[in-house]
């Protein structure tokens, strides 16, 4: 026989209630603290008209042209070497798999100014990999190209990370059932493995785009600041702010901004299409 419920008294009423009024006061002073400086800037940005006119500024237009072709190609190296690895790390279990996880998250939580540092010292004129480099006829530093390798080793290991939660994720009875079907271990993959793991990698590369858009230490360190060839948007942000042009630097932090935001609210949608592909499944 079920025990008779007993009536919350008024007393423990008011401690509930006290409580959760006391939560939701923190979480508006954390969601204050956290988002007035961001609204700061976007309100100087359209009160002043900057960010309008940023569309014509030269180094602006410049430094983000730069910005989408150097991380639309390093994105592409991220996919072609991050997608076997994560694969590796996903489906198989040896020996060093925790110090090679070790080693691909690093650049996270690495100061940007000492990825760039390493960068330099490995790739660079006089580093470890300079002159084999040079006798090919290869120079990184201060270059475009350089601009690309800052990008893609300090943004892999978001897509490597997302990527391998993806593919644990897939369902081996699945692939074990296109198997049966005649499937080859390409079809497999391409038509089974990677829909399947879609969302998780989808939300990967746009964070991953992300961080290689809004990349500045290790750029500067390892590429420079030289307009028209490594000048992206985050250093233009500095330098206008340096020389005092506030104006253009608000405008292209504002346009940082606005492409962070919109990045953030596309991995939430990949997130909860996810949650509710699997509901959907079951």
């Amino acid at each position: 026989m079920a025990a008779p419920a007993v009536a919350a008294s008024p007393r423990d009423s008011r401690r509930r209630f006290d409580a959760g009024r006391s939560v939701s006061t923190l979480a508006f002073a954390a969601a204050l603290v956290l988002g007035l400086p961001v609204a700061a800037l976007l309100a100087r940005a359209v009160i002043n008209g900057s960010l309008v006119a940023a569309a014509g500024m030269a180094v602006v237009a410049d430094a983000l042209v730069l910005s989408l072709v150097t991380t639309t190609i390093s994105l592409g190296i991220m996919v072609l070497l991050g997608t076997p690895l994560a694969l590796l790390l996903a489906r198989r279990r040896f020996r060093g798999a925790v110090l090679l996880e070790t080693v691909i998250d690093l650049p996270i939580v690495l100061p940007p100014s000492v990825a760039g540092l390493a960068l330099l010292l490995l790739l660079g004129r006089n580093g470890l990999l300079g002159p084999p480099l040079a006798a090919l006829g290869i120079e990184l530093p201060f270059t475009t190209a350089a601009v690309v390798v800052a990008q893609a080793f300090v943004a892999a290991p978001f897509f490597i990370r997302s990527a391998r939660t993806g593919f644990a994720s897939v369902d081996h009875d699945l692939e074990d059932a296109a198997r049966v079907d005649g499937a080859s271990e390409r079809q497999l993959f391409a038509r089974v493995t990677v829909p399947l793991a879609g969302p998780a990698l989808a939300a990967g590369l746009v964070m991953s785009w992300a961080r290689a858009l809004g990349e500045f230490g290790a750029t500067i360190m390892f590429a420079g600041n030289v307009e028209g060839h490594t000048q992206t948007l985050p250093l233009v942000v500095y330098s206008e702010f340096q020389a005092g042009n506030l104006d253009t630097s608000i405008a292209a932090a504002s346009i940082l901004v606005l492409a962070a935001f919109g990045v953030l609210v596309a991995v939430r949608l990949l997130h909860w299409g996810r949650i509710l592909d699997v509901r959907t499944a079951g």
